[in-house]
């Protein structure tokens, strides 16, 4: 893609997303489109963002497990960025209206906040692991700036990997104090049990989830940094929210967090 196109795209995302809206697919208008071109359609949506004040906080990466990879007919991971405005405390309650969401979608997912730098290639899950300062348990609030989800990896990676709003679990653990790929999670929506899942469920070990997306980002000169989060992609199925939905999770050894939806 030129890069006129490329800024367009990427425009009718960023006011999409602004005015609550969604789009047909970029990869139905686009038969063309590449991933490398959905990345360029990506970061200029975020120059729009980081020019209206958001502030890049760090990283994501999504659709890494089966279970979601299924769900999405998407069958290979995405990734993005998070911003500051993205971040709400846990506990939170999250008017959809004010975050910008049309048609969220919560996963329950392992957080990494980094003490030391990482770039790949050749970023290993021990690297990660020794580059974390802890880990805590996260809801990151999936929505599609795309039709009814009817998402190509393409369309993902264009829409900054589907990303919405996150919270953070405020118990932080070192991430060599248990095995990461054995912690299990139960997640719950108004009381009800909605997912459950391990960690191994993320390409194996959560820690291999961030090696890859280093490794990925590596490639196009987008290093990591130290004090950045990194979410790892969900431990289970998303499970559609809506306004006066309440999610609670817990992570065996990692502790919980909990977020509301009003509209």
């Amino acid at each position: 893609m030129d890069a006129h196109l490329i800024k367009q795209l990427g425009d009718e995302l960023f006011t999409a997303l602004r005015e609550r809206r969604t789009l047909v697919p970029l990869s139905t208008r686009h038969a063309d489109i590449t991933v490398e071109d959905a990345y360029r359609i990506s970061l200029h949506m975020l120059r729009r963002r980081e020019a209206g004040g958001e502030r890049v906080i760090g990283k994501k990466i999504g659709v890494t497990s089966r279970a979601v990879q299924e769900m999405l007919g998407v069958f290979q991971p995405d990734f993005g960025f998070l911003t500051d405005a993205m971040r709400y405390d846990d506990g939170a309650r999250v008017s959809l209206a004010r975050a910008g969401l049309i048609q969220p979608r919560a996963e329950g997912e392992i957080a990494f906040m980094l003490k030391a730098d990482l770039c790949g290639p050749g970023v290993t899950r021990e690297d990660v692991l020794d580059a974390t300062d802890w880990v805590a348990p996260c809801f990151e609030i999936v929505d599609s700036r795309i039709a009814d989800w009817k998402i190509r990896i393409e369309d993902t990676v264009a829409d900054n990997a589907s990303c919405g709003v996150f919270v953070v679990g405020a118990w932080h653990t070192d991430p060599r104090e248990l095995d990461l790929a054995a912690a299990s999670m139960v997640m719950h929506k108004n009381g009800e049990l909605c997912g459950s899942g391990l960690g191994s469920a993320v390409q194996g070990h959560p820690a291999e989830a961030v090696a890859w997306l280093a490794n990925t980002l590596g490639a196009f000169g987008i290093p990591f940094k130290a004090g950045e989060m990194i979410l790892s992609g969900s431990l289970a199925p998303l499970v559609p929210a809506a306004a006066g939905d309440r999610f609670t999770m817990q992570i065996e050894g990692l502790g919980g967090c909990s977020i509301a939806f009003t509209e």
